[in-house]
């Protein structure tokens, strides 16, 4: 595809509270995880993707666990996944997911993003069309032909093997994951993988121009500080 990858994810605020933000986003997910899949990571692999990615992003151990324990206390509230699409400034393409046990309140957090900032909200697959649900995975190298042979023999669906400045990247649909990790680990014991997550890869980007910036960035702050949001996916190349 000869795509580069970035990843496109909001900033978050700039302030001493960002870090508490982060925490209470994966202890949200965590929770939800477990409860709907169980509490032992190595029966529900989506759980045990969750709280390797929450490690590498310094997420505390305790925070994990309070997370897990009160899934396994079987009470607390009810989280439902919920996804909304738009046109963000300058005319780029969002997807908002967000987890959320009042869907009301939700709703118009994330609406009022949109119109205050002069945006527009979408229907469901209005932008979600535009980007590819890819598992990515990056790890040093600039060997792509190995890599690529190496998962084509595990039998691993890849969409494509990139290398950019002594990184490769693998992109493989999101339902080969654990497939396309296992692979990687096995033909190379050694590797240490820098990125491991599934996300949402534009096929095209937006250039945000110097007039739209500013909205631009207030859309973005405003959108990270929602309780309910959880993931920011966009087109924008700012």
């Amino acid at each position: 595809m000869g795509r580069k990858f970035e990843v496109r994810k909001a900033s978050m605020a700039k302030t001493a509270g960002a870090k508490t933000k982060v925490y209470s986003r994966y202890g949200k997910e965590i929770y939800v995880v477990a409860k709907n899949g169980g509490t032992d990571p190595e029966a529900n692999l989506q759980l045990r993707r969750l709280i390797e990615k929450a490690k590498k992003d310094q997420v505390p151990s305790h925070v994990i666990e309070k997370a897990i324990d009160k899934a396994a206390g079987g009470a607390g509230e009810d989280f439902v996944p919920m996804r909304y699409e738009g046109f963000g400034p300058g005319g780029c393409m969002v997807i908002v997911d967000c987890l959320s046990d009042n869907a009301n309140r939700t709703i118009t957090d994330v609406r009022n993003c949109f119109t205050k900032t002069n945006c527009k909200i979408g229907a469901q697959g209005s932008a979600a069309f535009m980007f590819d649900h890819f598992a990515v995975f990056g790890f040093k190298g600039d060997d792509d032909e190995v890599v690529l042979e190496a998962l084509m023999e595990a039998d691993v669906d890849v969409s494509d093997v990139e290398v950019d400045d002594g990184t490769v990247t693998v992109f493989v649909p999101h339902t080969e994951f654990f497939k396309c990790k296992t692979a990687l680990d096995e033909a190379f014991p050694d590797l240490e993988i820098d990125l491991e997550e599934i996300t949402w890869v534009p096929q095209d980007t937006k250039d945000i121009s110097e007039e739209d910036m500013p909205m631009y960035e207030k859309f973005m702050d405003m959108l990270n500080d929602c309780d309910d949001v959880q993931n920011v996916y966009h087109n924008a190349n700012v």
